[in-house]
């Protein structure tokens, strides 16, 4: 993984899956507003039925949790860890979250990272 820092806002970036990971709080900074990023993490809710395999932290090595966003457009899965280290967006995840909030042309660095995260 490599990892570069946008305004304060540290991303780490598999470039072999083209994953993302951010550790707790970065989701909140990119997003640039409390309210949405309450809103946004307050829709996830934990997929007892899934079958794909789960991811393991990068921090303390546990199985993540599959989290259902309940704010995308379509049914999106993404890996959160269980003991609140961070979040794992698969190719195009983060993207899709970033599609769903309504981040101000302000917020530089969501816009930037939609960007550069295209599918």
């Amino acid at each position: 993984m490599i990892t570069f820092e946008l305004e304060g806002v540290e991303v780490d970036h598999c470039t072999e899956c083209t994953g993302i990971w951010l550790d707790a709080g970065e989701l909140e900074l990119l997003l640039g507003n409390p309210e949405d990023a309450k809103k946004l993490l307050d829709s996830f809710n934990i997929d007892k039925t899934c079958k794909e395999k789960p991811r393991k932290c990068p921090i303390c090595n546990k199985k993540m949790q599959k989290v259902l966003v309940a704010m995308a457009q379509s049914p999106l899965l993404i890996d959160r860890c269980p003991k609140n280290h961070g979040l794992w967006f698969d190719k195009g995840e983060l993207k899709e979250i970033l599609s769903v909030t309504s981040f101000t042309d302000e917020n530089k660095v969501a816009k930037l990272l939609s960007q550069i995260f295209t599918d």
